[in-house]
């Protein structure tokens, strides 16, 4: 199968910088995939979870959390808040995580914080769920 180039990148640096067959993404409209030839594209990215085939046809799983991606004849560059593979998730962390969001989200007392613990609960709940898999 045909492969593209792919970087994915945090605020801490280069993630991943390889080849990919394929590569599933949550948008903020929901979920798309990228192959080679897709036309420029460019859009904001959700929490959730991202798959890709490798050149090789490994497929590896990760939690994204929000960014953007961008897509062009030469790279696909995905621009990410966080990013995690799935096998080096905590999953002990993740539930603190979880069960901390779901506290905040009770003792919330404007919209700004209601927001913001939605957010850290969609996250964990993400990361949970790739953990269990």
């Amino acid at each position: 199968m045909s492969t593209f180039h792919l970087q994915i990148v945090t605020p801490d640096g280069i993630f991943f910088d390889g080849q990919a067959q394929r590569i599933r993404l949550r948008g903020t409209e929901g979920d798309f995939c990228i192959m080679k030839n897709h036309t420029d594209f460019v859009t904001a990215l959700s929490t959730g979870v991202t798959r890709i085939i490798l050149e090789d046809g490994t497929v590896k799983e990760a939690a994204c959390n929000g960014g953007m991606v961008s897509v062009t004849k030469d790279i696909t560059r995905v621009i990410a808040v966080t990013f995690e593979w799935a096998e080096s998730i905590d999953l002990q962390r993740a539930q603190a995580a979880k069960e901390q969001a779901e506290q905040n989200l009770k003792d919330a007392t404007n919209i700004k914080e209601q927001k913001l613990a939605e957010a850290k609960l969609k996250r964990a709940m993400t990361r949970i769920h790739l953990a269990q898999d």
